[in-house]
């Protein structure tokens, strides 16, 4: 099967996520229970959502029925929440050249799955349960190996590829439309306080392995290589690249983190950023 090529549209993501889980019930007949309790079962995305996130993240210490309440409460609340998960699960289908249904991201991938747990912790947070969003964001650690601090600041329609060995700071803050592979790490340069870790912009593309550390600012739909090391700002639509990161291309192609593009231009420019 051809992966899914037609971008969807918000309101459509949640018809065509339960019309996969029905055409996996009945070719898979022994996943038919799965794909009932977390999906065909549900009113809506945000009923299913908050049941996936509840049997993921549910053990001895927070019952799965805790999570659940935790998770629609935090919908109710807050309808952003939903509607980021809405344009997370578009964006991989647009950029995920792998993905043949929705459900693959909903049910089976872990960097989805751990961004919308880190929006409940996040939710958390900015009510003042602090203790709660710790426990959240530990469990997300230990099951997807995604580490993001409750109070960091992340938009919509981002696309976490794989999601292995992510590392996202406290002040960190990632904007609207970004895609970033395994390995990322948004961090700090040392013990310091207060505001330090990275902004990184809109529609900015984060190649696997990249380190970008510090308050320093990624500009909108800037390129960082794989590997890289990134400790200066790197200026809007601009590629770079290396150990310290390089300036490689200005501008790049306009919507990086759309392309997945990963190659770099031929000519590298002699400076550091």
């Amino acid at each position: 099967m051809a992966h899914l090529e037609v971008v969807v549209s918000r309101s459509e993501i949640w018809s065509q996520l339960r019309a996969s889980a029905e055409d996996a019930a009945r070719s898979e007949p022994h996943l038919g229970s799965l794909m009932n309790a977390t999906v065909l079962s549900h009113g809506d995305l945000a009923s299913a959502l908050s049941f996936q996130i509840a049997r993921k993240l549910g053990d001895n210490e927070l019952a799965a029925m805790s999570v659940r309440e935790v998770c629609a409460n935090a919908f109710a609340t807050d309808e952003s929440i939903v509607a980021a998960a809405e344009a997370d699960l578009k964006a991989v289908a647009e950029r995920d050249p792998a993905i043949k249904t929705l459900l693959q991201p909903f049910l089976y991938f872990k960097g989805f799955q751990a961004l919308q747990a880190w929006r409940v912790s996040h939710w958390l947070w900015g009510q003042g349960r602090e203790t709660l969003a710790f426990h959240f964001q530990s469990r997300i650690s230990e099951l997807f190996q995604v580490d993001i601090h409750p109070a960091a600041r992340m938009g919509a329609g981002i696309f976490v590829d794989h999601g292995t060995g992510i590392v996202i700071g406290e002040t960190a803050v990632v904007g609207d439309e970004v895609s970033m592979l395994h390995g990322v790490t948004l961090g700090g340069t040392g013990a310091e306080r207060g505001d330090r870790h990275p902004k990184i912009g809109r529609g900015v593309l984060l190649g696997a392995g990249a380190k970008v550390l510090g308050n320093i600012v990624v500009g909108d739909f800037a390129k960082v290589a794989s590997g890289s090391v990134v400790l200066k700002a790197v200026p809007p639509g601009c590629t770079v690249a290396g150990v310290p990161a390089r300036l490689v291309n200005c501008p790049t192609e306009a919507e990086p983190a759309r392309t997945m593009d990963h190659t770099l231009a031929d000519v590298v420019y002699d400076f550091v950023i």
